[in-house]
């Protein structure tokens, strides 16, 4: 159902405002604001502008090329469509991951996420949590963190450094690496690898605890702003261990309602198109997925850290399971839906990462065993797995020459949609509604953006028929021919 702000009935004669582009944020995306003559907020939304395609022109390539190709998406999560896609080729191949495979997929994804979470909180979002949120703009960056904070910018620099070691370690390489391939994985960690790393991993524990605290810290400041701000309830999906406990690499799937009753629990990651629908809207290049058992009115949910943290029933690492403790009775009876809750739930995750990380590091799997397994042949595959901002889906059909025919992707990015713009429209309704907008108060809906930690270049898919302007050029600059192709 459309909030009041979501559509102006008559927008002749309103001005329109444009955050343009919306800043420190993975991607390209934009907010426009349509105010009356009192400045009085009719519509607010959040677009993404930037447009992909990877669905397409996957199609027609061998299978084999797909995990790489497709970490291409994004510069700071590419292990994570590396990894889903690797995991929907295994099941295509039949393979049964090695123990050595998936103990080395699991490095290198926990250190995905501990870099990407440290990335987003000291990197992104610390700038505004540290310094409010309508202060200096010149000052309102990492720069001003590292002069104002030094300390924590620091420890913020080397946890998400140590990260990315773990991610050269196991794929080869920082970014865009080829560790993982449909069977299993193409190296083991190498000894130097593994010194380097163990030397490092107690002083990461630390420093991860130290940023927990941060968060707690911040939010005990001023709890009625971090309780309220953007706060949106929303049902809650992810995935987690067949035990209930959170897994960030396989699992089944959960689903809780905004009272945190469970909506559907247990279900398979290769049947997500029986719980899932994508709604398309015109103004944006990113779709809106809803449980179809609820439709897409009461049916939109949202994915991540605060999803996840409250979604399974434990975490299996003793430092983080006493902070989810802590997190959850915070909550009371029901689950926590303030926007800036994210962040705590960010470095509870960040956390257990490290933990996982260091009983990972004393595994002997990890630098020997089997790497590549086989089976039997199917057409089809779904690898599903948790990426730092959430659920992430890869879905894929291979010919029996070993091209794809089909793509499906439904990043996690995507699945915050609906909950960004009702944090979009909430925000402008509390702080900017009838009032004379600056910089600052503009600043107040990013934050609530930025929150969710979106991932806006992962994902931007669109359905039907797209505008199209390409223009030829001579060496002179002169115009040799133009194609314009309008929407239907």
């Amino acid at each position: 159902m459309n909030s009041p702000l979501e559509t102006a009935a008559n927008p002749q004669g309103l001005r329109r405002v444009a955050i343009d582009p919306v800043s420190r944020v993975e991607g390209h995306g934009k907010v426009t604001l349509l105010l009356d003559e009192h400045n009085c907020v009719q519509q607010a939304r959040l677009h993404i502008v930037e447009f992909r395609g990877f669905e397409k022109f996957i199609e027609g390539r061998p299978y084999w090329e797909v995990p790489v190709m497709v970490q291409r998406l994004c510069g700071i999560c590419p292990v994570s469509h590396q990894l889903a896609a690797a995991k929907a080729f295994d099941r295509v191949l039949g393979a049964s991951i090695t123990v050595s495979a998936q103990k080395i997929r699991r490095l290198m994804h926990y250190g995905q996420v501990m870099q990407s979470h440290a990335l987003h909180f000291f990197y992104l979002a610390s700038p505004d949590l540290l310094f409010g949120f309508d202060s200096d703009l010149n000052r309102r960056n990492i720069v001003g963190v590292a002069q104002a904070h030094p300390e924590i910018a620091r420890k913020g620099v080397l946890l998400r450094k140590f990260g990315q070691e773990l991610i050269r370690a196991t794929a080869g390489k920082r970014v865009h690496g080829t560790g993982a391939l449909p069977g299993g994985v193409n190296q083991h960690v190498s000894a130097v690898d593994h010194a380097l790393l163990q030397s490092d991993v107690a002083q990461m524990l630390a420093w991860a605890q130290e940023a927990v605290a941060i968060a707690k810290q911040l939010h005990a400041q001023n709890p009625a702003l971090y309780d309220s701000f953007g706060a949106v309830r929303s049902n809650l999906l992810s995935l987690v261990r067949a035990d209930g406990a959170l897994d960030l690499y396989d699992g089944v799937l959960r689903a809780r309602d905004a009272e945190g009753a469970i909506i559907f629990d247990g279900a398979s990651a290769q049947d997500y198109l029986e719980l899932i629908e994508e709604e398309v809207k015109p103004w944006t290049y990113m779709k809106f997925p809803f449980l179809r058992s609820l439709g897409p009115d009461l049916g939109s949910y949202r994915v991540g850290p605060l999803a996840r943290i409250q979604n399974c029933d434990f975490i299996p690492s003793p430092l983080a399971e006493a902070q989810r403790r802590e997190f959850v009775a915070y909550g009371g009876a029901g689950p926590v839906h303030g926007a800036l809750a994210y962040h705590w739930a960010r470095m509870i995750e960040l956390l257990h990462c490290v933990e996982v990380i260091e009983g990972l590091l004393a595994d002997p799997d990890i630098l020997s065993g089997e790497r590549m397994a086989s089976g039997t042949r199917q057409r089809r595959g779904v690898g599903v797995l948790e990426a730092p901002r959430g659920t992430l889906f890869h879905d894929y059909e291979v010919g029996d020459d070993d091209l794809v025919t089909r793509c499906n992707l439904i990043v996690s990015t995507t699945h915050n949609n609906q909950a960004m713009n009702e944090a979009v429209r909430s925000v402008a309704a509390q702080y900017l509604d009838g009032r004379e907008l600056t910089e600052g108060l503009l600043n107040h809906i990013e934050v609530a953006i930025r929150a969710y930690d979106p991932c806006l270049s992962c994902a931007t898919h669109a359905i039907g028929q797209m505008p199209l302007d390409v223009v030829l050029l001579g060496p002179d600059g002169a115009v040799l021919e133009r194609r314009l192709r309008s929407t239907p």
